[in-house]
């Protein structure tokens, strides 16, 4: 198995779980925001760089590692899929992950890539809240259930247009002969102008 290095000693992700002591049974609350330094999410919605993430966990040493629960809360910002206007929406993503000790059965048994290891007695946690942050994120925001979206006539937001906008919708075969009436005078055709009756 090829070595993994590390975790940043000095990111604010990187927990040091030296205090459960590998003493399976012991627990520790963690409650912390971390400021994010890249967006988190969706093109579409994400946690902006700058905001934070509010974590509040539970770090219980178990046989094969440390088992880390809780949740971790944000607030992101983008666009309603519907009429494009700016929301924000707030996500609270469960987190339930076992960290799991490099010489456990349990990293024998894994892939690598599968499972995150606790590391120099440090977990880093900024891989995995990404993964739920993510997971909990609508594909589709909208900034009200009920929103109409655009007009795909004139591309206007229906709650800015008003409540009768329409726009004539004539069959494509008749179009050339509306353009015709529409240029045609009696002086042009050389027919007279109709009377009375005609």
């Amino acid at each position: 198995m090829p070595a993994v290095p590390a975790p940043r000693h000095n990111s604010p992700w990187v927990i040091d779980t030296r205090t459960l002591g590998r003493r399976p049974g012991t627990m520790r609350t963690l409650r912390i925001a971390v400021p994010l330094d890249a967006p988190m999410g969706l093109d579409v919605l994400a946690v902006p760089a700058g905001a934070e993430v509010d974590l509040d966990l539970r770090l219980e040493s178990v046989a094969e590692g440390v088992l880390v629960s809780g949740t971790a809360a944000a607030t992101a910002v983008g666009q309603c899929s519907r009429c494009l206007i700016e929301v924000t929406e707030p996500v609270v993503a469960g987190i339930r992950e076992l960290f799991a000790y490099p010489d456990s059965a349990t990293a024998a048994t894994t892939e690598e890539d599968e499972i995150p290891l606790v590391l120099d007695d440090r977990i880093d946690l900024e891989q995995v809240v990404r993964d739920e942050i993510v997971t909990a994120l609508p594909m589709a925001p909208v900034c009200r259930p009920d929103c109409r979206g655009l007009c795909i006539q004139c591309g206007g937001r229906f709650d800015d247009l008003e409540p009768d906008h329409s726009h004539e919708i004539l069959d494509p075969r008749w179009a050339a002969l509306r353009d015709r009436l529409a240029t045609e005078t009696p002086e042009s055709t050389g027919r007279p102008p109709a009377g009375p009756g005609e």
